[in-house]
């Protein structure tokens, strides 16, 4: 039986974990999952993945991840918010005046429609971009995952965040002030449940005591865990407890200055830091662009289809596959 005690006593821990919204922060210019591309021309090299949505109006999401392995996407990813709530203050940073698109509130679960898609593929990998962690109890969610990885053959992808809409975070659970804090323990209980035959674990936002959980992950020691947002901790945090860094609207400048932090990190840490990967989410559909990024150091992009796609995306994602696939 392993034992993980965690303690809130350290100021600095305490610090981290009251960070606010990655929107107003600006960040810093071994697992055997990951090689760093060392190809830097436009003769692509590196992994592309599709982001898409499972909504009400759109495609099955089986049928779209089943198209997209035949088109030779490498992973297939899907966002999370459970709910949107009716009144809110909290600022979008995808919109210029930080409105909250209305399409927001149409979002499927999605870990539920990932399954559907493991259903019908075999070779495509299946990612969340990203599972707001802080609003899921680590207990159900280490299951759910470990669950998925094992029926899809070991394919999961865990890209997270710890939520920028307070009042959603809030409504399920969450604390959004300490949300990474809450984040970390849940991953380091999560990392215990998937890779002990007994698991307990004592923190501050959670505490369980010895349990069995099965069945566990396909992947070893667990599925890679990456992390979304901006604030100024991010790199640590990739390189103490996560797999990669999973940022969006981000430049070639940026994604080479956040590459080159990590590794200073992961070195001063006793880490390989090609063992920590980057990926570019929701990039420009554009084979140059893509280039760029991945002479800047990532490992991995992705495209999305238009949120508003619905029932055109098998046509959306051909013309994605047009313009990245070459």
């Amino acid at each position: 039986m392993t034992v993980l005690v965690l303690h809130d006593q350290s100021k600095s821990y305490q610090l981290e974990d009251c960070l606010p919204s990655w929107e107003s922060q600006q960040y810093p210019a071994s697992n055997q999952w990951y090689h760093r591309p060392t190809h830097q021309t436009e003769d692509l090299s590196m992994d592309i993945g599709v982001t898409a949505r499972a909504s009400s109006n759109s495609v099955d999401p089986a049928e779209l991840a089943k198209r997209a392995e035949e088109l030779g996407f490498e992973s297939f990813w899907l966002p999370e918010h459970p709910i949107l709530p009716v009144h809110t203050t909290s600022r979008y940073g995808g919109t210029p005046d930080g409105s909250i698109p209305p399409s927001m509130a149409d979002i499927g679960d999605p870990l539920i429609a990932l399954s559907m898609a493991a259903a019908v593929t075999s070779t495509i990998k299946l990612g969340t971009a990203i599972s707001l962690v802080p609003e899921h109890n680590p207990l159900m969610q280490a299951k759910q995952i470990a669950t998925l990885d094992k029926f899809s053959n070991g394919r999961f992808l865990f890209g997270i965040g710890a939520g920028w809409l307070q009042e959603e975070t809030e409504i399920m659970g969450g604390n959004f002030p300490r949300r990474w804090g809450q984040t970390r323990e849940a991953i380091l209980a999560m990392k215990e449940l998937w890779t002990k035959d007994e698991a307990e674990f004592h923190g501050t936002f959670f505490d369980f005591p010895p349990v069995k959980c099965s069945p566990k992950p396909v992947q070893q020691p667990h599925p890679p865990v990456f992390l979304g947002g901006y604030a100024a901790n991010v790199f640590k945090r990739v390189v103490a407890w996560g797999d990669g860094w999973m940022p969006v609207r981000v430049t070639e400048e940026q994604v080479r200055a956040g590459r080159a932090t990590m590794d200073e990190l992961a070195e001063a840490a006793g880490r390989d830091p090609n063992s920590i990967q980057l990926i570019v989410s929701n990039v420009t559909p554009d084979r140059e662009v893509i280039a760029g990024y991945e002479a800047a150091g990532a490992n991995r992009v992705t495209v999305a289809l238009p949120p508003d796609a619905g029932p055109n995306g098998l046509d959306e994602l051909e013309r994605l596959a047009e313009k990245v696939m070459g």
